[in-house]
């Protein structure tokens, strides 16, 4: 089973991607703000995180640069999510060191099969 970190701050998307990976065997680490994901991800070490691009306080952007700066989680996959669909924000997050990149709204099945590509390409647990 794999740990995934979600920082989300819409409560709809952040319960339905807890639902989703919750139903594909995974254990899930939810948060709502970025500062909570970075405190998160050093705490419990997770494979994967999915951070949306707006998390209140510290974006996530910044998450998932300061997640590559730092030795414990700088090798950990990162899917960041942008409700704006705009090449700017999708390739600024790929420039902060994000592995993938999906817009909202998404398909739940091209969502999951980022995820286990993203799982797997990283190696086992």
């Amino acid at each position: 089973m794999s740990t995934v970190l979600v920082a989300e701050d819409d409560l709809a998307i952040r319960d339905l991607l807890t639902f989703l990976l919750d139903t594909s065997g995974h254990h899930v680490l939810a948060c709502a703000d970025g500062g909570s994901a970075l405190d998160t991800a050093h705490r419990e070490h997770p494979d994967l995180a999915i951070l949306d691009v707006s998390t209140p306080g510290i974006n996530g952007i910044e998450v998932c640069r300061a997640l590559r700066e730092a030795a414990d989680t700088e090798v950990m996959p990162v899917l960041m999510l942008t409700s704006h669909g705009q090449w700017l924000e999708v390739s600024t997050g790929f420039g902060a060191g994000a592995d993938d990149c999906l817009v909202k709204p998404f398909e739940p099945s091209e969502l999951m099969a980022r995820i286990e590509t993203l799982l797997e390409r990283a190696g086992p647990e």
